[in-house]
Formats: structure tokens, sequence, C-alpha cells
């Protein structure tokens, strides 16, 4: 089953209190795409500019992620967005963001990804996502992701981007802010009766929520010791959800939450070194491994209470 993720792809210059780099790899394109592409055949639709490095286009090859849906604008530059995180790692402080070729940009699918089984519509305009939808066949799952930006400019758009897809994904504040509201659960129930399969609540170091109409799944966060760049760690796993999901011979709720925590495992990795670097490198043992750690680390025997 392939993973079709829609979304942006950019350079960026980080800064954090353990270091810095200048024009890496970044986009929640490039991060859903990488972290998907370690489980299921995955392909990428962005635009970038002429001054993309070929080394960041051989990386996706490198992870036999199908390009051929990204646009080049040879006179043009790609987005770009200058950043810094303090100790709080929670909150991203924005200094400069130049969309570029991405201003314009028009999501156009190749005739042999519009028939794509899983389907990610990344954090873009909901306009853009609607005419992806326009283009795909008959996905059998889609997949948004979204934020404050267009919760506060482009509801009415993105309500109806929501009332096409199965799976929404969203933090905390997101949900909050979408459902006008300080309950989570009550956040999820208002998104699942607009026709979402199952809603995602991000949580950042505290972990993530995952809700549907019977059922609650609560996954913690891998306890870290270094967090290098928290840059895409949202995108990673969504990127890791989608393509455990797309590697499954059928769908079911155990399923589903083992996707949650494949998703939480990869956006770990992520965080622990500068733009893709770690999560590029991964190998199937790292992976599975710390899956493994995750279920050792929330088991717990039934609780007996003796009678008083």
């Amino acid at each position: 089953m392939t993973v079709l993720v829609v979304g942006s792809l950019a350079l960026d210059n980080v800064r954090t209190p353990f270091g810095e780099v200048e024009s890496a790899l970044g986009g929640s394109c490039s991060y859903a795409s990488v972290s998907a592409s370690h489980f299921a055949p995955t392909a990428i639709v962005g635009v970038v500019g002429g001054d993309f490095p070929a080394g960041h286009l051989d990386l996706f090859r490198s992870r036999k992620i199908d390009t051929s849906g990204v646009e080049v604008v040879p006179d043009g530059k790609t987005f770009r967005w200058r950043g810094y995180y303090e100790y709080d790692m929670s909150q991203a402080h924005t200094l400069e963001t130049q969309l570029n070729a991405f201003a314009t940009f028009e999501p156009k699918i190749p005739e042999k990804l519009r028939e794509a089984d899983f389907v990610m519509l990344g954090n873009i305009d909901p306009e853009l996502q609607l005419e992806v939808l326009r283009q795909v066949r008959r996905p059998r799952l889609t997949l948004l992701d979204t934020m404050n930006y267009w919760i506060e400019g482009k509801r009415a758009e993105l309500m109806k981007v929501i009332e096409h897809c199965d799976i929404v994904l969203l933090n905390d504040a997101e949900a909050r802010m979408l459902c006008d509201t300080v309950n989570l659960q009550v956040a999820a129930r208002q998104l699942l009766t607009m026709g979402v399969k199952r809603v995602i609540i991000k949580k950042g170091e505290h972990g993530c929520l995952m809700f549907s109409a019977n059922t609650f799944f609560a996954a913690p966060a891998f306890p870290l010791e270094l967090v290098k760049d928290p840059t895409g760690a949202g995108d990673t796993f969504a990127g890791g959800f989608i393509g455990y999901l797309a590697a499954a011979p059928r769908l079911t709720e155990a399923v589903y939450r083992q996707a949650v925590v494949v998703g939480t495992a990869m956006a770990g990795f992520t965080v622990e070194d500068f733009s893709l670097q770690r999560l590029s490198a991964l190998t199937p043992g790292e992976i599975s491994g710390r899956c493994d750690k995750l279920l050792k680390h929330t088991k717990f025997n039934p609780v007996r209470l003796n009678k008083a």
C-alpha cells in the first residue's frame, strides 16, 4: 500500500541550546515521508526552488521515496523558515518565514499517484488540501494535519476538509481553538460528529490521545535524556503512524494503537538530532526496540483492591 504525502518542503535555519543548523532539510512533507518510508512505499508532492540542494532529493530517493510529484521552479527560491528554541522546547520562536515558491504552490498529483491508498494532507492551506482530495481517486484512508494559522484564518475551508477525512491530527491547543472548548474529550467528540473516524491529539512531551466513536487510547512520549531539535516531531509522528497503517493487512483497533506507539517512537528519534539526521539513518531494530521499551514502560498488571 502506497502512502502519498502532500505538504511543504523547506530549508530551515534552527538554533537550540544544543546547536544550530542552516539551510537544513525541513518541511512537513520531508519529515512525514521519511518517517513513513520506514514502513511502506511512499511518494511526495511539493514544490522547491532552484536553490534546493540536490543532496536533499538524493536523501528521499535513498529511502525509495517517489519524488515525481516534486515541482522544481528553477528561477524560484525554496520555502525557508528561521527560528529558535530556548530550554522550553515546546515553544518555537519564529524569526523569519519566506514562502517563496510555496506561496503559489498548486498541488499537481501525477497520474500514477492518484491511486494512492493512504493519503496524508500535511499542514498546508485547506484550499490546497481540498484540491488534493479532488485529484486522488479512492484512498483507503486520509489523514489531515493542520495548525492554528489555518484555524484562525480559514476555519470554514478547514471544516470542509475535515468532513472529507478519516483521521484528524492536531495538538492540544489547536483542538481547543478549533472546537472552542478547554476539554479535549469534548473537542474530539465534536470532530467525530463531523464524520471523521478518529481524532489524534498531540501533547508534545506528554504523549498523545486517540479517540474514536467507541474507544479511547493514551500513549506517553518516550522519555529522552537529550532533545536537540523538536522541529518536525509532529510530522514525523504522522508519517510513522500512517506508514505503519499502510503496511498492516487489516486496520483493527489493535493496529491503530500500535501505529500510535510507532508514531511516538519515530517522533522521539527525530528530536534527538537536527533536521532529519537521526530519522533518515534509523534501522528496523532501533525502531522495534524503542517500541518494545514503550510497551515495557506502560504495561502493568490489573489492580485488585481488598474489600474494606
